[in-house]
């Protein structure tokens, strides 16, 4: 059953624009927008995803990733199907892309998610997979379910939102991580059909005007988004704009969807934008998609000790104090922690949700 959808309105020429995302989609009776899940239906907006899953799994939260989020607990993870950008690289393409409502196989309702997370000892709800901008009348409601269940949520997402909606939308989340996919607007507009200013825009506004925790992923691909030039004025623009504090992960690519002609990302490209962006003044930086120890682990910016010590998804080593404080020079570490860690590991469940 389609769901009311929020934030549109009607255009003189008989129209109504759908005002979520910055596509600003502008819909006929029936038409569907870019994302192709908030469609027309008589004179107002509705989602067509509501209430419907591609699939449920118990992941680790290191995973979204998030590195300063109760690290070693244990995320609930849901997507729909749909996405509002055109990314060529896209690692989730068969969800994203999908115009096939039939893969919906799962139906849960935000009080059905709520409580199999917590029944799985999930600390938190991650709306993943494909973009949770485009479901988001679904994931603020879950959200909802959540914290009246005590349970935390994380939205995973490219950014691409306009601020009206991300004002309403980011009230309801824990945390989140947001897809800085390069930093360049020739990149956004020719491999994902966006644009970079709003994602900035996005960037800014949860940080700085919101109680979500965030963290930050730069995909990094070969001969388009990698140079070092380009990582060095991505990290200026983010410990000017939102600090040096707040983490970001550069993962590594690999040949898929629209771009398998391009090799995948070499450890060694990783290895160096972190000490990049760590020479730039962030205090936090990550690789991932590579076995790296030294890149998954987190240090005190002030004595350099290792305080979080992972290998892949699983930790190894936990020296924050109760408090979230370097258990060496009591630098206090900034994230949402613990006392201790939690011990959840590599592990992928899949769930299935009876209705």
């Amino acid at each position: 059953m389609n769901h009311p959808g929020k934030w549109w309105h009607a255009l003189p020429d008989g129209r109504i624009q759908c005002d979520l995302c910055p596509r600003d989609c502008k819909l006929h009776e029936g038409q569907r927008g870019h994302c192709f899940v908030r469609q027309r239906e008589g004179e107002q907006i509705v989602l067509t995803t509501y209430g419907r899953s591609s699939g449920f799994c118990i992941d680790p939260v290191e995973k979204k990733p998030l590195n300063h989020f109760y690290p070693g607990s244990s995320i609930l993870s849901f997507g729909t199907a749909g996405c509002n950008l055109a990314c060529k690289f896209c690692q989730n393409w068969d969800i994203s892309k999908a115009k096939d409502m039939d893969r919906l196989m799962d139906q849960a309702s935000p009080e059905m998610i709520a409580k199999a997370a917590q029944a799985c000892g999930s600390k938190s709800v991650a709306f993943t997979y494909n973009d949770p901008v485009i479901f988001a009348e679904y994931a603020m409601d879950t959200a909802d379910a959540c914290r009246e269940a005590g349970v935390k949520s994380v939205a995973v997402t490219a950014g691409y939102i306009h601020l009206d909606a991300a004002r309403e939308f980011y009230a309801k989340m824990d945390a989140a991580n947001v897809d800085l996919k390069a930093f360049t607007e020739e990149f956004y507009f020719r491999q994902t059909g966006a644009h970079l200013k709003p994602v900035l825009d996005t960037l800014a506004f949860i940080q700085h005007e919101t109680d979500c925790w965030l963290e930050i992923t730069t995909l990094l691909i070969p001969g388009l988004n990698d140079s070092a030039e380009e990582i060095k004025q991505l990290s200026q623009w983010c410990y000017r704009e939102l600090g040096p504090d707040v983490p970001i992960h550069f993962t590594a690519f690999h040949p898929d969807f629209k771009m398998r002609d391009i090799p995948a990302t070499p450890a060694a490209t990783l290895v160096r934008a972190r000490e990049v962006a760590m020479g730039e003044g962030l205090n936090y930086v990550y690789t991932g998609n590579v076995h790296n120890k030294e890149g998954d682990t987190t240090f005190c910016p002030s004595c350099h000790a290792s305080l979080i010590e992972r290998d892949w998804y699983r930790i190894d080593g936990y020296h924050l104090t109760a408090e979230g404080a370097c258990g060496e020079c009591g630098h206090v570490v900034a994230g949402r922690f613990d006392a201790k860690a939690g011990n959840f590991g590599p592990r992928r469940i899949p769930v299935r949700l009876a209705a």
